[in-house]
C-alpha cells in the first residue's frame, strides 16, 4: 500500500526556518512527480510546490517563491520542503502527495509560526 509520512514540523518564530520531510513507500517514488500542500485553520487546502520525478523542474505558489525550496532524494524515497523566512501566514498543516490524480496524502505535519 502507498504510504506517505511527513515530519519536521514545529513551532518557530517569524523569520525562522524548518525542513519538512516526506518518506514514501509502496510505489515507485522515482517515477512520480510530487507536491506539497497545506491547510491553514479555517481555510481550504492550498497547493504549495511541485517537483518533477527527476527533480529538475519545480514550481511554487507565488507567496512562497524565494522562501521555500522543494527537493527530493530518489535514492532515499524522500521528499523535502525547506521553509525559510517563515511568516505567521505560513501556519498550517503541510501534506505531501503524488501529482497523480486521486493519490492519497500523508497525515501531515503541523507548522506554527508565532512570536
Amino acid at each position: 500500500d502507498e504510504q506517505l509520512v511527513e515530519s519536521g514540523g514545529g513551532v518557530v518564530q517569524p523569520g525562522g526556518s524548518l525542513r519538512l520531510s516526506c518518506e514514501a513507500s509502496g510505489f515507485t517514488f522515482s517515477a512520480n512527480g510530487m507536491k506539497w500542500l497545506r491547510q491553514a485553520p479555517g481555510k481550504e487546502l492550498e497547493w504549495v510546490a511541485t517537483i518533477s520525478s527527476s527533480g529538475q523542474t519545480t514550481n511554487y505558489l507565488e507567496s512562497v517563491k524565494g522562501r521555500f525550496t522543494i527537493s527530493r532524494d530518489n535514492a532515499k524515497n524522500t521528499l523535502y520542503l525547506q521553509l525559510n523566512s517563515l511568516k505567521t501566514e505560513d501556519t498550517a498543516i503541510y501534506y505531501c502527495q503524488r501529482t497523480l490524480l486521486g493519490s492519497r496524502r500523508g497525515q501531515g505535519t503541523q507548522v506554527t509560526v508565532s512570536s
